[in-house]
């Protein structure tokens, strides 16, 4: 009986899914319409798929199991970093500039608008593969903390679990593009919302209420971290440092990730993103703040998971495995929802980026939208397959934990992506020279991270610390770099951020009306 309700859940998740996909199809016939929902996204749907794009597995299961293990109750600041600086601050800062800037140069992705805002054809090309190689291991590392529950709630191998994920997935992408994606993504962040709060409430009521779970996490000690009493139910932790270095990553990063810029790109109208900040925001600290609080908890069962032997990563199925079976049927739907919204939230960015910068861009320029479609739609497929095999490999050579797979991807993409992209929207005096060495810095310290640890101090050898201190490198490399290189055509900068004004006496293209 248990099993059943657990697959009837899932059917019936399945099913609405599939639905929503082939529903949407009518929207997906273009290149705008495919990639972007036409531009005309409202705010609900456009800020659930920001924040079910932003929180996935890897959030639920292997941060929040690795970062509450190792700072207790404290991994709780990390949620709200994310709520704050990663939701509320990226769309006041990033949201009308980039709808309205993206739109005056006819940019559908984020290398696209590099190419055309500095009028560079290589920065284009040097964007779009860096967007390509490190999305995958991302991506594998949605497979890896969803096949952890799935085993833990069906016994289910973990193969078996990827490849129903993955044709899910790309049964929906493939049909019904990015509307497909906004609309399943408010579908699953209703469910994300609502199951965070509910094993959050079953989880304080299984170690009996508020009072007593908190009494008890002071209670757990050790000396390998800290001798501090009580320290995993402290305001702090063990570690403010790195935990800082956890929340500037995960919260900051947000904002030079392709993946998350491009919701900003799809939103209707000024209107629409003021009240998309704001629905964004509430959705972060309801969903990021309660996936650590709870992973915070992860201490409490010390005594049942061992981290030496399974990993960070099996933290939490542990601590869910003790609940109802209706709950964890939930969990799975929740977990499932969060993962397959990210991943077709990375595979559209992929194949869009590869089909509209690439093979359009430098191979058949004068390749039809119908044509362009298609090849987004056979790459959505090819990347899928790519990063299947690499979830395999992953988890049979147990090559790193799921938080240092994303820690690595997120810290390339926003470390080069973050300041030229932030600089660009508001500062005219940024070179493309600049964007070039930020790229290469970017993405290589943390290749040179993977591959050559050793040679880092001990507090950038975290691949998580690398690519926090990437990103702000970022921030001094670009002036730096743009005082001593060409300066960009003036007219075209000029031509660029005059666009950020609504001018009544030429026709409204740029300015973002609610009509």
């Amino acid at each position: 009986m248990e099993l059943f309700i657990k697959i009837l859940i899932l059917a019936i998740f399945f099913a609405v899914t599939i639905g929503v996909g082939l529903y949407c199809r009518r929207h997906s016939t273009d290149v705008n319409g495919f990639v972007l929902g036409g531009r005309s996204v409202g705010p609900w749907l456009t800020a659930f798929a920001y924040g079910t794009s932003y929180f996935s597995a890897v959030i639920f299961i292997g941060y929040a199991g690795q970062f509450g293990w190792k700072y207790g109750i404290a991994s709780t600041w990390i949620g709200i970093g994310n709520a704050l600086i990663g939701s509320m601050l990226a769309w006041v800062v990033l949201g009308r500039r980039t709808r309205i800037m993206t739109q005056h140069l006819d940019s559908a992705t984020l290398p696209q608008f590099f190419g055309e805002r500095f009028q560079s054809n290589g920065l284009k090309i040097f964007a779009s593969l860096i967007v390509f190689i490190f999305l995958i291991p991302y991506t594998a590392s949605l497979y890896n903390g969803l096949s952890r529950l799935f085993a833990m709630a069906f016994n289910i191998d973990y193969t078996v679990c990827i490849i129903v994920m993955a044709v899910l997935t790309g049964i929906y992408v493939v049909a019904g593009g990015y509307m497909a994606t906004a609309v399943n993504d408010f579908i699953q962040g209703i469910i994300m919302i609502f199951g965070i709060c509910a094993i959050i409430l079953a989880v304080i009521q299984t170690n009996g209420g508020l009072t007593s779970t908190m009494d008890t996490l002071a209670r757990v000690t050790d000396e390998s971290v800290s001798t501090t009493p009580g320290i995993f139910a402290s305001f702090l932790g063990p570690d403010p440092l790195n935990l800082l270095g956890v929340i500037i990553l995960t919260s900051l990063g947000t904002w030079g990730c392709p993946q998350m810029i491009q919701k900003f790109y799809a939103i209707k109208s000024e209107g629409a993103i003021k009240k998309g900040a704001i629905i964004s925001t509430i959705f972060a600290i309801i969903v990021a703040g309660g996936s650590y609080f709870h992973g915070g908890l992860g201490r409490l069962y010390s005594n049942v998971v061992d981290v030496e032997a399974s990993g960070f990563d099996a933290i939490v199925p542990t601590m869910l495995s003790y609940l109802p079976p209706v709950l964890i049927g939930l969990t799975v739907i929740l977990v499932l929802s969060a993962s397959m919204s990210t991943l077709s939230s990375l595979v559209l960015t992929s194949s869009s980026t590869l089909t509209i910068d690439v093979i359009k861009g430098q191979f058949k320029k004068d390749m039809p939208e119908k044509k362009q479609v298609l090849w987004m739609r056979i790459l959505i497929v090819i990347f899928i397959l790519i990063s299947v095999i690499l979830a395999v490999i992953q988890y049979k050579s147990s090559v790193t934990f799921i938080a240092q797979m994303m820690g690595i991807s997120w810290g390339a993409m926003a470390g080069a992506f973050l300041a030229p992209y932030l600089y660009s929207l508001y500062w005219k005096k940024v070179t493309a020279a600049a964007c070039y060495v930020n790229f290469a810095f970017g993405a290589g310290i943390m290749i040179l991270n993977m591959a050559c640890k050793g040679i880092f101090p001990e507090i950038l050898q975290s691949p998580i610390n690398c690519g926090a201190f990437a990103m702000l490198a970022g921030f001094i490399i670009i002036p730096v770099v743009s005082v001593f290189t060409r300066k960009p055509d003036s007219k075209h900068v000029d031509g660029c951020f005059a666009s950020y004004k609504k001018k009544h006496q030429v026709e409204e293209v740029d300015y973002l009306s609610d009509k």
